[in-house]
């Protein structure tokens, strides 16, 4: 007997993009709309949480309608409504929780909360229709640095973590000091093309404990005593080198991570996810170093890795086969661990 098709209607709101999608069978995007308010944010060099929740609340309906409309279908033709419940910031993630917990009251559809990180991993089964678990996802965001072994569809042990800074807040962080202003990440990677990467020696740090964790807070350091040391001198910055150097500090260290990673564990795929995923000196280093080593590498196409609601709804659907179903009691919760339910 044929299965039928599982259309999922998804809703992401847990920083400052308002989005939906809908999406079949968890690989197949029918619809996937994203409403920024970067321009907003960028005004006060970063994420105001009051402004991104008001701003939600003003959006939310309309992108849900163009979610629905671009992908021809109503809410009598959806199997479930999903939303990001955590982490994230808590008056942004009310916004959708709130607005999916009304669709799935008033249109009888099961309601599933989905892990913003567990949607990051899930963009790349919308992008390569091959891969399945087991493999190794680094996850790499603004607020998240994460090393995780998926087993299995759901199923997540974190290998490693930062100790301190993401790497997105630390691009963020050091761009503001060079004066590049928000978001960090792209100008950063922008910049760096037009500099030398070995120009300035910055730290790479190693957890002595912990092989697989991260800590980004020497380098963010270390990157503003180099400059407050020129500027102390009166000697030149060259921005673009530091902008290389620092980039290079953290690419060397993720990449070294996430390789010893596919080796000590013999599991050889490799993902990538997360907003710095679509850093392109991330990406390629990363690439170098599968095929250098005959590893799989996947990564999802930029416009999956910053946040979105098809990512959502691809998560959304393994989760609704195995049965996961919340009520009218689910809430936000914004320091949600990745595994918790």
């Amino acid at each position: 007997m044929e299965q039928k098709d599982i259309l999922i209607l998804a809703i992401e709101s847990s920083c400052d993009e308002t989005a939906a999608a809908v999406v079949r069978n968890g690989r197949e995007v029918l619809s996937n709309v994203i409403y920024s308010q970067i321009d907003l944010h960028t005004l006060y060099g970063g994420v105001v949480p009051e402004i991104a929740s008001r701003k939600h609340i003003e959006k939310i309906n309309q992108v849900i309608e163009e979610a629905l409309r671009q992908a021809e279908v109503s809410l009598k033709d959806l199997d479930a409504v999903a939303v990001t419940y955590g982490p994230g910031l808590v008056g942004a993630l009310l916004v959708g929780v709130a607005e999916a917990k009304a669709i799935s009251f008033a249109s009888h559809l099961p309601l599933v909360g989905v892990h913003h990180i567990e949607g990051h991993i899930s963009a790349n089964y919308i992008e390569h229709k091959d891969l399945e678990p087991p493999f190794i996802c680094l996850v790499v965001s603004g607020g998240h640095t994460h090393l995780v072994k998926v087993s299995d569809y759901g199923e997540y042990e974190i290998l490693g973590r930062t100790r301190d800074d993401a790497a997105g807040e630390a691009f963020d962080k050091v761009a503001r000091a060079i004066g590049l202003g928000y978001p960090g990440g792209p100008k950063i990677d922008a910049l760096a093309k037009q500099g030398n990467a070995d120009a300035i020696p910055f730290p790479k740090a190693k957890v002595a404990d912990a092989p697989y964790d991260f800590s980004f807070s020497g380098l963010k350091s270390a990157v503003l005593n180099y400059l407050n040391g020129c500027r102390m001198k009166g000697e030149p910055i060259v921005e673009a080198d530091v902008a290389a150097s620092f980039q290079k500090a953290v690419v060397d260290v993720l990449t070294e991570h996430a390789m010893m990673a596919v080796e000590e564990t013999g599991i050889r795929k490799l993902a990538l996810a997360g907003g710095v995923a679509s850093n392109g000196a991330l990406r390629e280093s990363v690439m170098k170093a599968c095929e250098k080593a005959g590893i799989s590498f996947y990564r999802p196409s930029p416009g999956l890795c910053t946040d979105n609601a098809a990512m959502i709804g691809a998560a959304a659907y393994y989760e609704y086969i195995r049965g996961v179903r919340h009520g009218m009691d689910l809430n936000a919760v914004p320091y949600l661990k990745l595994g918790e339910k």
